[in-house]
């Protein structure tokens, strides 16, 4: 069995995927994870969709709060790619990071910004898969866009 997930993790390091930083938050308890899996589904309804490992601290939350938001990082927005991606603290996690005013779930600077409520959720494997019916959809002014490709980041 390992052999071949690492043959599925070689296969799709080597496939591009945008990156995102997904946030939710339940009375004041805030959490963001950095994820590639952020996709469009359907334009009729307006759906969406995120895989979010289930020991992902994030993971609760969304099941919890039901509402989401992600920001669609730009080229230069790596830092914060890494910083959702490692697991800070809870208590660390939001200092020095500039978000929106108009929503705190929502980071400076990015390409793209969308909230979303989640219609459905499916079990799969040691995910789960969040769909979400768009909210809000905003796209900004940057010029390149932030991917994930041979387990590094990479501004195109």
């Amino acid at each position: 069995m390992e052999e071949r997930g690492a043959e599925q993790r070689s296969l799709f390091r080597s496939w591009p995927a945008g990156v995102s930083v997904v946030v939710a938050d339940v009375e004041g308890r805030r959490a963001g994870l950095t994820v590639s899996s952020l996709v469009s589904l359907s334009l009729e309804p307006r759906l969406v969709g995120i895989s979010i490992a289930l020991e992902a601290s994030l993971h609760e939350l969304l099941r919890d709060v039901g509402a989401w938001a992600a920001s669609i990082l730009s080229g230069e927005q790596e830092h914060l790619a890494q910083h959702f991606a490692r697991g800070v603290p809870p208590i660390a996690l939001w200092n020095g990071i500039e978000v929106r005013d108009d929503d705190p779930r929502l980071l400076q600077g990015a390409v793209g910004w969308l909230t979303a409520r989640t219609v459905d959720e499916v079990r799969t494997g040691d995910h789960t898969f969040f769909v979400g019916e768009l909210l809000t959809l905003e796209q900004s002014t940057a010029g390149t866009s932030l991917v994930y490709v041979h387990r590094g980041y990479e501004s195109v």
